[in-house]
């Protein structure tokens, strides 16, 4: 049970609505089962995260069980590392399976003796076609398939044939066993699917016990059977294999036994989310690993910065639905930005460094400001910001010829530095290059705290960071990985790679109060966007933040114009 994972006035939606109609009906004696059940053969992504929230809030809203279970039929592409990083992900949004964390492998065995059942009642058959050939004869969606010439075996013949497979006797690919339906169905599904296949691979869990593994369609339903599940939620891309599940269990005669129901997938723009392609990305070196922070995984997420709290709450909003749509990853940008609002704590940094001499100012003087950690959150309280005669500013902070509407420093120009004073320009060096190599200024030593007492004002306020008392810092600028909503759209998606999708900045000059960060702390690096010191790379003396979300909100200015 978990009790996080959704907000307790979670909203109707089409399965709760059938939850709620099966409670009161008193189906499975009023008891609510559900169950994530992942392959581990990759990392979860933000797809999985709605099917976590959707199962695991189900179960705790209605007094039930959520299980987490590993569907690992297929040995050649699952491994240890997959499992542990699918429950360090699922447990970081949220979900407490308790003791009800299964794999289908734990069923091995009743599986098999189901499909002996279903042998000697006639329904399953040992086929020595190949796949190819097996593919060639299932037919089209307009014309019906042709029957294999091993379908009349008898139940004797393709008992031992069976069991001789389990022993190893046969070569992979040589035969599989497959459910004998109507290769007439109008469902395509239904045209005597396969049931075991023979994989002579060393599986993560029973080793080399087994050389013939049951296709997922057969050891998803009855798995789901053997532990109790009342309603089996998958994604829309099952729904034809809805009547392959119910066939399985009513002919073997499973009663009670749990149904199946569809909801729409995610797709999100500006990313990918097929295992396939994300597989690809890493094995290709295009990122840096399932835990890049470009990735759409739950693992590069959190190295990213985002919150549970926030990827929840995207959850929550985009609902669960029968039809499928694409949501605007503006939207999950705006639910992190709102989280991290609340309680990222501010601070001072400046990415690409321009001296600031302020001329006026005593040389050896330090004063400290006091600066607020949090104006959503007055128990933040405040941090000690020195100030000295040199500083850094932004190197965009600064214009020879300023353009129209530009209110931050610039020959004769006043503005305010965030928290102190307010400093005029009076003149910049530069290199023959002609870049900008200092600016110096003079300061009004009557605005302290950074506000006039003759009632001026100025337009512009900028931050700085005291250049004696600065820590350096690598800071990573990341962006979306592709350049258009529908990657996807195209044969290569890869041809919409974005170049620009990673910026690193070396000698980064940030506030003092930053040299302590531990990985995983979040930050509002004011004026810049949302940093997060990285899980991995970040330690004392060798800091390393990545952007998290710049501040500028997309999904408001849209709902605003919506």
């Amino acid at each position: 049970m978990t009790d996080v994972i959704q907000k307790p006035e979670a909203p109707l939606n089409f399965i709760r609505a059938i939850v709620e109609a099966d409670i009161k009906a008193g189906k499975n004696g009023g008891r609510v089962q559900t169950r994530f059940p992942p392959e581990p053969n990759g990392y979860l992504h933000i797809g999985h995260a709605k099917s976590i929230c959707l199962n695991f809030g189900i179960a705790r809203d209605y007094n039930g069980v959520c299980s987490l279970r590993f569907d690992d039929t297929n040995p050649s592409k699952e491994e240890v590392e997959y499992v542990e990083s699918i429950e360090e992900d699922a447990r970081w949004l949220g979900a407490d399976w308790g003791a009800n964390r299964f794999f289908a492998s734990d069923y091995f065995e009743r599986i098999y003796a189901c499909a002996e059942r279903l042998i000697e009642m006639g329904k399953a058959y040992v086929d020595d076609q190949s796949a190819e050939q097996i593919r060639e004869n299932r037919g089209t969606l307009t014309a019906p398939g042709v029957n294999s010439p091993w379908r009349e075996r008898t139940p004797e013949e393709n008992l031992d044939l069976f069991r001789r497979m389990r022993a190893g006797e046969f070569e992979e690919g040589s035969r599989v066993l497959r459910a004998k339906i109507d290769m007439a169905a109008a469902n395509v599904v239904m045209r005597d699917p396969a049931l075991y296949r023979i994989k002579k691979a060393h599986h993560h869990r029973t080793g080399d016990a087994w050389c013939i593994y049951p296709m997922y369609d057969f050891a998803h339903c009855l798995s789901d059977a053997v532990e109790g599940v009342t309603h089996s939620l998958c994604t829309l891309e099952f729904e034809n294999n809805r009547e392959l599940y119910d066939w399985v269990l009513d002919t073997l005669g499973f009663d009670p036994r749990p149904r199946q129901y569809e909801f729409a997938r995610l797709n999100l723009t500006r990313t990918v989310l097929s295992k396939r392609k994300l597989i690809q990305l890493v094995q290709e070196g295009i990122v840096s690993g399932w835990d890049d922070p470009r990735m759409p995984t739950i693992s590069g997420l959190r190295r990213r910065g985002y919150t549970p709290e926030a990827v929840r709450d995207f959850c929550e909003r985009i609902g669960v639905a029968r039809s499928e749509n694409t949501v605007d990853v503006a939207l999950l940008e705006h639910c992190l930005r709102e989280d991290l609002n609340k309680r990222a704590a501010r601070r001072m940094a400046v990415l690409k460094p321009l001296k600031l001499v302020v001329e006026n100012y005593p040389e050896d003087q330090v004063e400290e400001f006091a600066l607020q950690n949090n104006p959503e959150d007055e128990r933040a309280g405040t941090r000690a910001a020195p100030f000295s005669k040199v500083l850094w500013i932004e190197r965009d902070d600064f214009r020879q010829t300023p353009p129209p509407k530009y209110f931050r420093l610039a020959p004769g120009q006043e503005v305010r530095l965030r928290g102190a004073y307010y400093v005029t320009c009076t003149g910049f060096s530069a290199d023959d290059s002609g870049e900008v190599t200092e600016v110096r200024c003079t300061y009004d030593p009557a605005t302290r705290g950074g506000w006039s007492q003759d009632g001026r004002k100025v337009k512009g306020t900028i931050h700085w960071v005291s250049a004696a008392h600065a820590v350096e810092a690598e800071v990573r600028l990341y962006d979306f990985l592709f350049t258009v909503d529908n990657p996807s759209a195209d044969k290569d998606f890869k041809t919409h790679l974005n170049p620009d999708s990673l910026e690193t900045l070396a000698g980064c000059k940030l506030e003092p109060a930053l040299a302590e960060a531990r990985p995983g702390d979040r930050f509002q690096f004011e004026r810049l966007g949302y940093f997060t010191a990285d899980a991995k790379d970040c330690r004392p003396g060798a800091l390393v933040f990545n952007r998290t979300a710049t501040l500028r909100d997309t999904w408001a200015k849209i709902e605003k114009k919506g």
